[in-house]
């Protein structure tokens, strides 16, 4: 029967990914946002559910219903018996969405709602996902899946490693990005691995299979309709061989080392298998191919839109997520139109992608840079070139790690053997030591052996440092230049070899006509003209000209912690302000997972690293009006001041007002002039001198480097002995990098967003963190409107925050953060003078879309004239909570205790008419698990004995039973509170450890003295324990106050009945 779109679907419901976290991140929220839009095209009606406030996905714009409410079973079930949709996609969502879809499923709530799942059946979903029926199908159509056992105990496990033979991999069944898995080379570690791979799994099932470390991983992003036509959108080469992540391995397109034969055999393998799995939609199929032969494995099977098909969508210009949404409902491949052909069409590639992984371990640095098969990275990078080495040069100037080149200082000193020595492992920065060790003379085929990684990528990585060599030897040559630059080198590097100022290299490059073109990311090859480009050395310009007026928006980069997908939404809306507003919108980006990458959301594309460099090519060649740097983040400020010294003109916010914001010394200076108060502090470029101000100001201060985004290397000192560890081995520190001292001050902490045009000030809201000061704002609890601070704190703000806008000239988004002592005195801890990390949440919870109202600002109409009169508007009547979300248990060796560094990767929304309510939402959208009976586990330092009994008492009232260490028991025992002692680390003893694994323990309290170093170690113990074995850990009380008032609201409790 031949298929067609479906009538009898009315409604239809997406569930979305929820909150950002290592393994999940921004690809869903650009999955989302297309599926929704192409439902509605389509004309159905369609309800999103996603608790992420973050997210172009969750605007109310993007679905006809929004419902931001945790993502569990209860809320949907909800959602469902009041909306009665006719039918959930559930392959939009991630693995977030596929479980609840199934869950749902599995509970008999879609039988009772009349709700049919819609794309590949779950059917297909549970023979992709569950490893035993996969082995089963691959077996039945004769496809090679790598030996494995299933196991349930650790004994089982042990007994399937020794038929199985070492080296062997564990898989716990149905975590996210690899949770909780490994390798293991002998029994000890197998067991090692086990304990904790057992418990991450819901269904206690781990996976033990043969490990195929060092074979070539190779996959395919494919595409099936309901009436069997398949196509290839995309094959895709890991230079990482298999035992890293995919997500953190590089990946390059097309498939460029295979010969076609292998190509052909896998491709065909593919094929067959999403036939066979019946697979309607989007899919992703990972191979592991031997390195030396035809062997190869089926790795698994992604039966849903995954972090790849957003890689395949940008390297390939194919908008999977839209075209399965359409699937979805009845229609083919070919009754679906895409640029001037159908999605029937495959795609075929004639340039060069290459996607490199961004990792947190520049803001975690005590955690371990080792890769393996759990998920690292927190975002990525595209780049996009006429040949390999061009295109993996544009991508490491996409990283933003302070590098240009393959080339990093740290391996500098490094002799061969330590080089060698540290490649044992895969690591982070790997491909940059095999950088340095092809400068130091080592063959092709050594490196081989050792890192796995195909001569053909080896070779590309040899012929960009050989022609190092030839650039430095030729000083100031144009020919040598131009060459250089045909090979992907960056100015900056150039520069630096040739020992001159990158301008002069930009400035000779000009003269002599070394500018590049831009090529069309077309892949359809119908001459439709897509506005989607890339540039490069070589080969014919495509992009055209247009007469029209021209604002370039500077996007935000890869997602690193402190910088997520918040940007990504200021980014969108302003693009979509700037075409509505009649000018021609083009934005520079290079992350594939975010909506602003998509050539459709703008009207050009220019798919480019954010570097002086590249944005000033486009700059000459576009010639725009202005370009708009507020909006992107820190990626984007940090190039208003080089483009402006480049005769760029900066419209919003300018390099006046930004270093007015940032500068400490003219800051200060402008918040006496303003009469406004901030905490004693003072830049320092000595440890003496640090000495000395700490004294001057009285401690504990908060010392931190300057300039930083996200509260990098920040400390609270106690006293002067740690001041001098945290100034000699913390920070660098120098003429040219200060050290900041300042006094730290115990308040509440707001934190207001608010949009100048130069008149007037506008602030939609006031936020108060629930955790006092001394903790990142990224890692707190935000309640708007504002809890606890009276009108007259209020107004003190509001007046601050007008005096501020006007004075440090900012035309546009500004973000300012308060401190509200005891006494009602109100402090300024830093203005960011540009959009912030809470628009997002902010546009949500109080309705003004922020930052489209700041882009009409800078546009240059009023805040009046948009019709905003007053400064502050009515507060809305309902609560709104955000919560962080982090992602502790993917990265080892990373300290849960919450400090003035940003730790979270995402964020999660609850709101209710009742405040506690909303926070009970929003704790359990963040993933957090609220348990009302079990045991608290608590170890308190000394200053926070006092404040802590309260609480600990609370607890003690609602049924729990209360454990704690030695000191912190005989308090709570002096004070009439049951409690069971439990002996420490230090004391030699592993009762503890031992507790937290069995699993009844509800919560841990955990505080610490002020940079405490014997009991860090005993603390940084538990926290990890906690980690590892999901238990909530709280390092902060006045996060525990909170809890308590959700679970006093929703507990009943027992008593005698003559208690009262």
């Amino acid at each position: 029967m031949k298929m067609a779109k479906r009538t009898d679907l009315k409604k239809i419901m997406i569930i979305g990914s929820g909150p950002i976290v290592i393994g999940q991140a921004a690809e869903f929220d650009y999955a989302g946002t297309q599926a929704c839009l192409a439902l509605k095209e389509e004309g159905y009606e369609v309800v999103l559910c996603n608790s992420n406030p973050a997210t172009i996905m969750t605007d109310t714009s993007i679905a006809d219903k929004v419902y931001m409410e945790p993502l569990t079973l209860e809320y949907i079930a909800k959602i469902l018996r009041y909306e009665r949709p006719n039918a959930i996609i559930p392959g939009i969502g991630g693995q977030t969405g596929l479980n609840m879809a199934i869950q749902l499923e599995k509970k008999g709530v879609l039988k009772e709602c009349q709700v049919e799942l819609l794309g590949t059946r779950s059917s297909s979903i549970e023979q992709a996902e569950d490893r035993e029926q996969f082995k089963e199908l691959c077996r039945s159509i004769g496809e090679p899946t790598i030996p494995s056992e299933i196991s349930y105990s650790i004994d089982e496990a042990k007994k399937a490693a020794d038929d199985i033979g070492y080296p062997v991999v564990l898989r716990p069944a149905f975590t996210l990005g690899g949770t909780g898995g490994g390798f293991a080379n002998s029994e000890e570690e197998l067991i090692e691995i086990a304990q904790n791979a057992f418990k991450l799994s819901p269904v206690h099932q781990v996976l033990i299979e043969k490990s195929v470390k060092g074979y070539k991983e190779i996959e395919f992003e494919m595409m099936r309709d309901g009436e069997d036509n398949v196509i290839t959108i995309c094959g895709m080469e890991n230079v990482d061989p298999v035992g890293v992540h995919t997500g953190d391995s590089i990946v390059v397109a097309p498939i460029m080392t295979l010969n076609d034969a292998d190509l052909k055999m896998l491709n065909d393998s593919a094929v067959k298998l999403i036939r066979a799995l019946k697979i309607e939609g989007g899919c992703n199929v990972q191979f592991a191919l031997s390195p030396n032969s035809s062997e190869y494995y089926l790795i698994e099977v992604n039966p849903r839109v995954s972090r790849s098909s957003a890689l395949a969508s940008k390297a390939s210009g194919y908008p999977i997520a839209r075209v399965t949404a359409k699937i979805a409902v009845g229609m083919t491949l070919d009754e679906i139109k895409l640029a001037n052909t159908t999605a029937a069409r495959e795609p075929y590639l004639d340039y060069v992608v290459a996607k490199l992984p961004r990792f947190p371990f520049d803001k975690f640095a005590s955690a371990s840079n080792k890769l393996g098969t759990q998920m690292k990275a927190t975002g990525e990078v595209m780049g996009i070139g006429s040949t390999l080495e061009e295109c993996l040069l544009k991508s490491v100037r996409c990283l933003e790690t302070g590098c240009c080149h393959f080339h990093i200082p740290k391996f500098d000193g490094m002799s061969k053997e330590e080089l060698f020595d540290y490649l044992s492992d895969f690591r982070d920065d790997g491909i940059f030591a095999v950088a340095q060790l092809l400068r130091l003379g080592a063959g092709i085929d050594e490196l081989y052996r050792l890192t796995m990684i195909t001569p053909y990528f080896l070779e590309a990585i040899k012929r960009i440092v050989d022609f190092e060599k030839t650039i430095k030897e030729a000083k100031g040559s144009v020919e040598v230049l131009r060459r250089a630059k045909a090979l992907g080198f960056g100015d900056r590097y150039i520069a630096e070899l040739w020992q001159i100022k990158e301008k002069e290299v930009f400035e000779l490059r000009r003269d002599n006509g070394i500018m590049p073109i831009y090529r069309m990311a077309d892949t359809f090859h119908t001459d439709a003209y897509i506005p989607y480009f890339y540039s490069s050395y070589q080969g014919e310009n495509r992009s055209r000209l247009s007469d029209r007026k021209k604002i370039v928006v500077l996007g935000a980069g890869p997602i690193r912690i402190g910088q997520g997908v918040e940007f990504d939404y200021s980014t969108v809306h302003a693009v979509t302000t700037i075409r509505r507003s009649g000018y021609e919108a083009i934005i520079i980006n290079n992350n594939p997972e975010t909506v602003s990458t998509d050539y459709t959301t703008s009207d050009k594309l220019y798919f480019e690293p954010l570097t002086t460099e590249d944005v000033m090519n486009i700059i000459e060649f576009e010639k725009p009006q202005g370009v708009i740097a507020s909006l992107g983040g820190q990626t984007a400020i940090n190039l208003a001041q080089p483009l402006h010294d480049r005769g760029v003109k900066i419209i919003g916010t300018d390099c006046d007002a930004i270093d007015r914001a940032e500068n400490r010394d003219s800051f200060e200076k402008l918040l006496l002039e303003l009469g406004i108060p901030q905490p004693k502090g003072k830049a320092v470029t000595s440890v003496e001198e640090g000495v000395r101000a700490a004294s001057e100001i009285g401690y504990p201060v908060l010392v931190r480097p300057s300039f930083v985004l996200g509260g990098r290397a920040m400390q609270i000192v106690a006293n002067e002995e740690q001041l001098r560890r945290y100034l000699k081995s913390a920070v660098e520190i120098d003429k040219d990098r200060p050290v900041l001292v300042d006094k730290y001050i115990i308040g509440k902490e707001v934190e207001v967003d608010a949009i100048c045009d130069g008149r007037d000030v506008f602030v939609p809201g006031i936020m108060e963190l629930v955790e006092r000061t001394g903790i990142h704002s990224g890692d707190s609890i935000s309640v708007y409107p504002a809890f606890s601070i009276s009108d007259r704190v209020k107004g003190i703000i509001l007046q601050y925050a007008k005096r501020l806008g006007i004075g440090i000239g900012i035309i546009g988004l500004y973000n300012i953060q308060f401190i509200v002592d005891k006494d009602d005195n109100v402090f300024i801890i830093e203005v960011n003078p540009r959009s912030s990390r809470t628009v997002p949440f902010l546009s949500k919870a109080t309705g003004y879309s922020l930052a489209d109202i700041a882009t009409e600002v800078i546009l240059g109409r009023s805040l009046k004239e948009q019709g905003i009169f007053g400064i502050y508007p009515e507060e809305k009547k309902r609560w709104f909570v955000k919560v962080p979300v982090f992602s502790f248990s993917k990265i080892r060796g990373l300290d849960a205790y919450l400090s003035p560094e940003m730790k979270s990767t995402g964020e999660a929304i609850g709101y209710d008419d009742k405040l506690n309510r909303a926070l009970y939402k929003a704790l359990q959208a963040s993933g957090m698990r609220l348990t009302n009976y079990g045991t608290v586990f608590a170890t308190i330092a000394d200053k926070d004995k006092e404040e802590a009994l309260p609480l600990i008492r609370r607890f003690y009232n609602l049924g729990f039973n209360i454990e704690a260490t030695s000191g912190t028991a005989a308090f709570l025992k002096k004070n009439g509170i049951r409690t069971r002692v439990i002996a420490k680390f230090s004391d030699g003893s592993d009762e503890l450890a031992e507790l937290l694994r069995q699993g009844h323990i509800a919560y841990v309290i955990n505080t610490a003295d002020i940079g405490s170093e014997g009991q860090a170690s005993d603390g940084y113990r538990i926290r990890t324990l906690c980690t590892e074995n999901n238990i909530t850990v709280f390092t902060a009380l006045d996060t525990v106050r909170v809890l308590l008032d959700v679970l006093e609201e929703t507990t009943i409790t027992v008593s005698t009945i003559d208690s009262k």
